[in-house]
């Protein structure tokens, strides 16, 4: 992988932590992705799936992770199972782990070849009462694919009836929430690298360019600086463009007059930031830009203070909305009668605000993380309020990434990045 290798430390700390929550005699089994095929003999990139990674390190296919603490032989306690390598497959394909190789990585010291796990998954299994599986529940999961973990799944219940079963997801909803300092330093380098990215499009953008032009000259400076490249489908989406929240097409020229709406961000190490930063085509924003860039603003920093233990997310939102309410009626998008007229389930700031203010942020871009429950120290939000007026062809979000501390306001870990009027226009102009 291009990124420095992670010290197996946090892969240990993560194992105990979701093995503390396992019922008595269980074995917790996680598998790796596929890699997808797009047809003739073209695959998608490989990515990990996150959930092994979070608690092995391992970043290749064809691995699985099985937990055991009431394992009779300790060494069976955790095990990691890998693709068998040799000096065919190093030629053709690159370096595969080597058993030594997994447990530096993972600090996992049981590693077998994954041609023997099912001998020695039976053999387990006949001291274990229940099986752990990893299904993905998270609240936003549209997964259409037959996966590896799906299949596992499948073939275990045929093959294993009498076993009890259990939810791994609970557990990792619970743990993965709240961030290690290891994991914080990793999204801090991806904040880092993402500030590089738009630090260097400022200079480079003016009336004239294409919206994929800018894409890569953002991809240009994530790859250089050891990522693989963006978080998630970049979001580059000049004048009326920026009222369409998931244009991706990016195919579109500038226009002088016009602002464009930046959501992207780059990812290291398999862990994400999440940035949105609205600038000026021509590096200078008319009165009306600064006038709803600025509401917008004040929103993300009034929100950001209210991300601190004990906080509801459902409540947070309904707080912020009446932030945005306020600044919405000081911009002349609605008035007091449109507000005592409103439909409680779809508020009047909803017209112009339509989405969430925040999620959780780590490993995914829309991280697991418990939503139901007080939120905790050391979880990572972003804060992204937004204002779209197709009618005067604008659209306004801003975006960063903060982990919420024990006392005070959150840490924000894009707080070197550009965002007030002055920098922005000063950058653009220089």
């Amino acid at each position: 992988m291009k990124y420095a290798q992670i010290d197996s430390n946090l892969f240990v700390k993560n194992r105990k932590k979701f093995m503390a929550q396992m019922k008595p005699k269980s074995i917790a089994v996680f598998n790796s992705n596929d890699i997808y095929p797009i047809g003739a003999d073209s695959t998608l990139p490989f990515e990990q799936d996150r959930d092994i990674f979070y608690l092995s390190g391992a970043d290749q296919e064809e691995t699985i992770l099985l937990l055991f603490p009431d394992a009779m032989d300790p060494k069976h306690r955790e095990i990691l199972f890998v693709r068998e390598t040799n000096g065919h497959i190093a030629v053709w394909e690159g370096a595969k782990l080597t058993k030594e190789k997994a447990t530096e990585v993972s600090g996992i010291e049981t590693v077998y070849w994954l041609t023997d796990f099912d001998k020695i998954f039976f053999d387990l299994m006949t001291e274990a009462d229940t099986i752990y599986f990893n299904t993905n529940e998270h609240y936003r999961q549209a997964v259409e694919t037959q996966t590896r973990e799906a299949r596992f799944i499948e073939k275990c219940k045929k093959e294993y009836p009498a076993h009890q079963t259990a939810k791994s997801n609970p557990i990792l909803q619970n743990i993965r929430g709240v961030k290690e300092p290891e994991e914080i330093e990793l999204m801090q380098t991806a904040c880092d690298i993402t500030e590089k990215g738009f630090r260097r499009i400022l200079e480079f953008v003016k009336p004239g360019v294409w919206e994929h032009e800018i894409e890569a000259e953002f991809l240009h400076e994530f790859v250089r600086n050891r990522s693989r490249g963006f978080a998630y489908p970049p979001i580059i989406a000049a004048g009326n463009n920026a009222n369409v929240l998931h244009y991706l097409e990016n195919n579109q020229e500038v226009k002088d007059g016009d602002m464009i709406l930046l959501d992207l961000a780059a990812e290291y190490a398999n862990y994400s930031s999440d940035m949105t930063r609205t600038i000026p085509v021509n590096g200078r924003f008319t009165d009306r830009q600064k006038q709803v860039y600025s509401a917008v603003l004040r929103v993300k920093n009034e929100a950001t203070k209210m991300l601190v233990p004990g906080t509801i997310w459902a409540e947070f939102h309904k707080e912020v909305g009446k932030l945005m309410t306020s600044e919405l009626i000081g911009l002349g998008l609605l008035d007091k009668a449109d507000v005592q007229n409103e439909n409680p389930d779809w508020p009047a700031y909803k017209k112009y605000f339509m989405h969430g203010t925040s999620h959780h942020i780590g490993l995914n871009t829309h991280d697991y993380g418990e939503l139901k429950k007080p939120m905790k120290a050391n979880m990572v939000f972003t804060v992204e309020p937004g204002i779209y007026i197709p009618a005067e062809g604008m659209g306004v979000r801003l975006e960063d990434d903060v982990v919420i501390q024990e006392k005070g306001e959150p840490f924000n870990l894009m707080r070197n990045i550009p965002i007030e009027i002055e920098e922005i226009e000063e950058l653009m102009n220089k």
